[in-house]
């Protein structure tokens, strides 16, 4: 098939691709399908464009955007990045648990006594809650496994995840709230999942809870999660996502000691550009097929 890539063109991705027996073109006109790594697109797209391959995740800011409009195809990179977000998560995790952020702030050693009686530990075997169990979890249950904790994974279906304990499907996951040592959100953002984890979500955690967040920074209500954190109402959070995005300098979050962020480095494009390409081909194969794409968008869900 003829493709494009649009708007930069990343020279690795389209050479793996053609070394897989696709021709890339410059012209629009000429592509049948079109590689895109955001910005802005023609409006409308050329008929000939049969579907679009998103190099990333999140669609959600395309939707509310009107990007992605019905009547194109659209393929996002569901799961590509699920080894990279779930190293991430991992870190967050053990940097939050261990009171990284707040040893740097205070920086003397005369800290250390505060800092380890504030510091948990996986070895003790909590309840690790991963909240929208898919290719994140299956990146990080295995690291999280050799710790021996307990591992509760919830997804929409309830359909079992390989490694974890218990698998819950989202409706039926009200108590983990309040079971759950800590939680890894990994949800994509929908109308169903904006606000999950709210001042009520709060109020149900333990207050040695830490909530690390890998997944869309709107799935957090902001200004509870800093009462929450203020008051004590739950132990740390962590995240590489946040709402607004970016998080405007001076916000309370970065001058928290019980709050770790970093700046949304788990998929960047350097990490996209050397692991998007089998997402497209196995995309680009079924849709020669006539098949459904492995990860086609469906836009009545949100992703």
């Amino acid at each position: 098939m003829k493709f494009t890539m649009y708007p930069g063109v990343w020279d690795n991705v389209v050479a793996e691709v053609e070394e897989a027996g696709h021709e890339f073109v410059s012209d629009l006109h000429q592509a049948e399908f079109l590689i895109y790594a955001g910005g802005r697109l023609p409006d409308p797209l050329p008929e000939n464009i049969g579907f679009v391959q998103f190099v990333f995740s999140g669609i959600d800011r395309l939707v509310d955007a009107g990007v992605i409009q019905p009547g194109t195809r659209w393929a996002n990179a569901a799961g590509a990045y699920g080894r990279p977000v779930a190293e991430i998560a991992m870190t967050l995790l053990l940097a939050q648990l261990h009171q990284v952020k707040a040893a740097g702030m205070a920086a003397s050693f005369q800290a250390r006594g505060h800092i380890d009686a504030a510091q948990g530990w996986l070895f003790d075997g909590p309840t690790v809650a991963i909240v929208g169990a898919g290719g994140i979890a299956d990146g990080l249950i295995p690291m999280l496994r050799p710790f021996g904790v307990r591992i509760i994974a919830v997804n929409r279906s309830g359909r079992a995840v390989e490694g974890a304990d218990e698998t819950i499907a989202m409706a039926d996951a009200e108590w983990v709230w309040s079971e759950a040592d800590a939680f890894v959100l990994a949800m994509p953002l929908t109308d169903q999942t904006r606000g999950v984890v709210d001042a009520e979500r709060f109020a149900q955690m333990k207050e040695s809870a830490v909530v690390v967040n890998v997944g869309r920074g709107e799935l957090i209500v902001t200004d509870d999660l800093v009462e929450a954190l203020r008051t004590g109402q739950i132990a740390g959070a962590a995240m590489d996502v946040t709402d607004p995005e970016p998080l405007p300098d001076g916000h309370p979050l970065w001058r928290l000691p019980t709050c770790t962020i970093t700046p949304h480095i788990a998929a960047t494009g350097r990490i996209a550009s050397r692991l998007i390409t089998p997402t497209i081909l196995a995309n680009a194969a079924a849709f020669e097929a006539g098949e459904r794409m492995p990860t086609e968008v469906d836009l009545r869900k949100g992703y």
